[in-house]
Protein backbone atom coordinates (compact mmCIF):
# COMPACT_ATOMS: atom_id res chain seq x y z
CA UNK A 1 0.00 0.00 0.00
CA UNK A 2 1.91 3.46 -0.88
CA UNK A 3 1.79 6.26 1.47
CA UNK A 4 -1.09 8.75 1.17
CA UNK A 5 -0.11 12.01 1.29
CA UNK A 6 -1.64 15.64 2.31
CA UNK A 7 -2.67 18.39 -0.34
CA UNK A 8 -0.28 20.47 1.44
CA UNK A 9 2.48 17.78 0.67
CA UNK A 10 1.65 17.90 -3.04
CA UNK A 11 1.12 21.23 -3.82
CA UNK A 12 5.00 21.94 -2.26
CA UNK A 13 6.04 19.27 -4.52
CA UNK A 14 4.59 20.34 -7.18
CA UNK A 15 6.24 24.31 -6.54
CA UNK A 16 9.53 22.77 -5.60
CA UNK A 17 10.80 23.88 -9.06
CA UNK A 18 9.24 27.55 -8.83
CA UNK A 19 11.67 29.94 -7.08
CA UNK A 20 10.58 33.00 -6.24
CA UNK A 21 12.63 35.69 -7.53
CA UNK A 22 13.25 38.49 -5.29
CA UNK A 23 14.40 40.87 -7.95
CA UNK A 24 11.30 40.29 -9.83
CA UNK A 25 8.91 40.99 -7.08
CA UNK A 26 11.15 44.07 -5.96
CA UNK A 27 10.42 45.29 -9.63
CA UNK A 28 6.69 44.51 -9.81
CA UNK A 29 6.38 46.46 -6.67
CA UNK A 30 8.01 49.64 -7.63
CA UNK A 31 6.07 49.57 -10.88
CA UNK A 32 3.03 49.02 -8.63
CA UNK A 33 3.92 51.56 -6.16
CA UNK A 34 4.86 53.77 -9.56
CA UNK A 35 1.00 53.87 -10.47
CA UNK A 36 -0.12 54.74 -6.72
CA UNK A 37 2.69 57.62 -7.37
CA UNK A 38 1.03 58.58 -10.44
CA UNK A 39 -2.71 58.86 -9.34
CA UNK A 40 -1.01 60.92 -6.05
CA UNK A 41 0.64 62.97 -8.66
CA UNK A 42 -2.71 64.16 -10.79
CA UNK A 43 -4.46 64.72 -7.04
CA UNK A 44 -1.63 67.30 -6.34
CA UNK A 45 -0.87 65.12 -3.23
CA UNK A 46 2.80 63.93 -4.51
CA UNK A 47 5.70 65.86 -5.74
CA UNK A 48 6.56 63.45 -8.66
CA UNK A 49 10.21 64.05 -9.16
CA UNK A 50 11.40 64.07 -5.17
CA UNK A 51 9.58 60.60 -5.03
CA UNK A 52 11.57 59.00 -8.07
CA UNK A 53 15.00 60.65 -6.47
CA UNK A 54 13.99 58.44 -2.94
CA UNK A 55 13.95 55.59 -4.89
CA UNK A 56 16.49 52.94 -5.36
CA UNK A 57 18.48 53.18 -8.57
CA UNK A 58 17.82 49.45 -9.72
CA UNK A 59 13.87 50.49 -8.88
CA UNK A 60 13.78 53.75 -10.43
CA UNK A 61 13.00 51.92 -14.52
CA UNK A 62 10.08 50.05 -13.08
CA UNK A 63 8.77 52.76 -10.83
CA UNK A 64 8.82 55.15 -13.79
CA UNK A 65 6.92 52.95 -16.18
CA UNK A 66 4.18 52.25 -13.63
CA UNK A 67 4.08 56.09 -13.70
CA UNK A 68 4.25 56.17 -16.99
CA UNK A 69 1.39 53.60 -17.48
CA UNK A 70 -0.98 55.81 -15.46
CA UNK A 71 -0.26 58.97 -17.12
CA UNK A 72 -0.41 57.70 -20.77
CA UNK A 73 -4.08 55.99 -20.16
CA UNK A 74 -5.02 59.58 -18.81
CA UNK A 75 -4.28 61.26 -21.85
CA UNK A 76 -8.04 62.20 -23.31
CA UNK A 77 -10.33 64.82 -24.63
CA UNK A 78 -11.79 66.75 -21.71
CA UNK A 79 -15.22 66.71 -20.66
CA UNK A 80 -14.65 70.63 -19.04
CA UNK A 81 -11.72 73.37 -18.29
CA UNK A 82 -10.94 70.79 -15.15
CA UNK A 83 -10.27 68.48 -17.29
CA UNK A 84 -7.88 70.57 -19.11
CA UNK A 85 -6.11 71.17 -15.50
CA UNK A 86 -5.61 67.22 -15.38
CA UNK A 87 -3.72 67.35 -18.84
CA UNK A 88 -1.61 69.59 -17.90
CA UNK A 89 -0.56 67.78 -15.23
CA UNK A 90 0.12 64.96 -17.19
CA UNK A 91 2.59 66.65 -19.41
CA UNK A 92 4.23 68.27 -16.87
CA UNK A 93 4.65 64.16 -14.98
CA UNK A 94 5.71 63.14 -18.54
CA UNK A 95 7.99 65.94 -18.89
CA UNK A 96 9.43 64.77 -15.47
CA UNK A 97 9.95 61.09 -16.74
CA UNK A 98 11.07 61.69 -20.21
CA UNK A 99 12.85 65.19 -19.99
CA UNK A 100 11.87 65.40 -24.29
CA UNK A 101 11.55 68.79 -26.01
CA UNK A 102 10.30 67.26 -29.07
CA UNK A 103 7.79 65.46 -26.93
CA UNK A 104 7.16 68.57 -24.76
CA UNK A 105 6.31 70.24 -28.17
CA UNK A 106 3.86 67.88 -29.20
CA UNK A 107 1.98 67.93 -26.07
CA UNK A 108 1.81 71.84 -26.18
CA UNK A 109 0.00 71.54 -29.37
CA UNK A 110 -2.48 68.60 -27.93
CA UNK A 111 -3.16 71.29 -25.15
CA UNK A 112 -3.77 74.07 -27.50
CA UNK A 113 -5.72 71.40 -29.49
CA UNK A 114 -7.95 70.55 -26.02
CA UNK A 115 -8.41 74.32 -25.34
CA UNK A 116 -9.96 74.65 -28.89
CA UNK A 117 -12.08 71.57 -28.24
CA UNK A 118 -13.60 72.90 -25.55
CA UNK A 119 -14.26 75.85 -27.40
CA UNK A 120 -16.29 74.24 -30.23
CA UNK A 121 -18.01 71.72 -27.34
CA UNK A 122 -19.23 74.93 -25.95
CA UNK A 123 -20.84 76.07 -29.25
CA UNK A 124 -21.84 72.39 -30.42
CA UNK A 125 -23.84 72.39 -26.82
CA UNK A 126 -25.55 75.97 -27.50
CA UNK A 127 -26.35 75.62 -31.17
CA UNK A 128 -27.48 72.22 -30.71
CA UNK A 129 -29.77 73.81 -27.04
CA UNK A 130 -31.35 76.04 -30.26
CA UNK A 131 -31.64 73.34 -32.73
CA UNK A 132 -33.81 71.38 -30.39
CA UNK A 133 -35.62 74.01 -28.70
CA UNK A 134 -38.84 73.99 -30.73
CA UNK A 135 -39.12 70.60 -30.61
CA UNK A 136 -38.53 71.00 -26.58
CA UNK A 137 -41.19 73.45 -26.04
CA UNK A 138 -43.68 71.57 -27.91
CA UNK A 139 -43.11 68.66 -25.70
CA UNK A 140 -43.71 71.18 -22.85
CA UNK A 141 -46.99 72.79 -24.32
CA UNK A 142 -47.75 69.00 -24.68
CA UNK A 143 -47.48 68.03 -21.18
CA UNK A 144 -48.94 71.31 -19.82
CA UNK A 145 -52.22 70.73 -21.86
CA UNK A 146 -52.01 67.01 -20.44
CA UNK A 147 -51.21 68.15 -16.74
CA UNK A 148 -53.54 71.15 -16.60
CA UNK A 149 -50.28 73.23 -15.32
CA UNK A 150 -47.03 74.72 -16.71
CA UNK A 151 -44.15 72.24 -17.19
CA UNK A 152 -41.03 72.87 -18.06
CA UNK A 153 -38.42 70.15 -19.43
CA UNK A 154 -34.54 70.47 -18.53
CA UNK A 155 -33.02 69.41 -21.89
CA UNK A 156 -30.71 66.78 -20.02
CA UNK A 157 -32.93 65.59 -18.72
CA UNK A 158 -34.92 64.53 -21.69
CA UNK A 159 -33.71 61.04 -23.77
CA UNK A 160 -34.56 62.51 -26.90
CA UNK A 161 -32.02 65.46 -26.60
CA UNK A 162 -29.61 63.57 -24.82
CA UNK A 163 -29.73 61.06 -28.18
CA UNK A 164 -29.64 63.56 -30.42
CA UNK A 165 -26.67 66.03 -28.10
CA UNK A 166 -24.43 62.85 -27.92
CA UNK A 167 -25.07 61.71 -31.81
CA UNK A 168 -23.41 65.60 -32.35
CA UNK A 169 -21.13 65.43 -29.93
CA UNK A 170 -19.60 62.37 -31.00
CA UNK A 171 -18.87 63.70 -34.17
CA UNK A 172 -16.97 66.36 -32.72
CA UNK A 173 -15.01 63.65 -30.42
CA UNK A 174 -14.11 62.28 -33.66
CA UNK A 175 -12.87 64.91 -35.17
CA UNK A 176 -10.26 65.19 -32.30
CA UNK A 177 -9.51 61.66 -31.18
CA UNK A 178 -6.96 60.84 -33.74
CA UNK A 179 -4.90 63.68 -32.32
CA UNK A 180 -4.78 62.28 -29.06
CA UNK A 181 -4.47 58.77 -30.35
CA UNK A 182 -1.50 59.89 -31.98
CA UNK A 183 -0.23 61.74 -29.16
CA UNK A 184 -0.34 58.49 -27.14
CA UNK A 185 1.87 56.93 -29.84
CA UNK A 186 4.11 59.58 -29.68
CA UNK A 187 4.67 59.27 -26.09
CA UNK A 188 5.19 55.27 -26.12
CA UNK A 189 7.62 55.74 -28.94
CA UNK A 190 9.77 58.62 -27.16
CA UNK A 191 9.47 56.12 -23.92
CA UNK A 192 10.91 53.42 -25.57
CA UNK A 193 13.68 55.17 -27.17
CA UNK A 194 14.44 56.20 -23.80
Amino acid sequence: MGVIKTALEIALERTESVKSDKSSIDQFDAKQRGKKIANGFLSGEVDLALEIKKTAKEQQKSLKQGVFDVLLSQIALPGSGDDALKMEAIGKGLDILMNSSKFNAMYKQLMQAFAQFLQEAGQYEKVIRQQYAPKLRQKEEELSRRMGREVRIDPLQDPEFITFFNQHAAALRAKYEPFVEQIREAAAAEWHNS
